[in-house]
């Protein structure tokens, strides 16, 4: 799979660490923000959960190079969908 996929977490995070650990046995390569240490993510984060620091946060750039995807808290199904467009 090509595409990017960056996951804005925490490092407290159970969710974060379960779709990390999923990714990993899964192969999908993944950029990792702590959005405690990078205020610019958190209000990237908080954009796109209306004013929320709801995390994963997981934005994916199709393989097609199209409009980007931002997910809430996806499973792994719906991350591996998003990088298959």
């Amino acid at each position: 799979m090509s595409g990017t996929v960056t996951m804005y977490s925490t490092t407290w995070c159970g969710y974060c660490r379960r779709l990390k650990s999923q990714m990993d046995r899964e192969g999908i390569t993944y950029n990792e923000v702590n959005i405690e240490l990078d205020a610019d993510s958190a209000a990237f984060v908080e954009k796109a959960n209306g004013g929320n620091q709801t995390v994963p946060t997981v934005l994916v750039v199709p393989p097609n190079g199209g409009d980007h995807i931002v997910m809430t808290n996806p499973s792994l199904a719906q991350v591996k969908q998003a990088l298959a467009v």
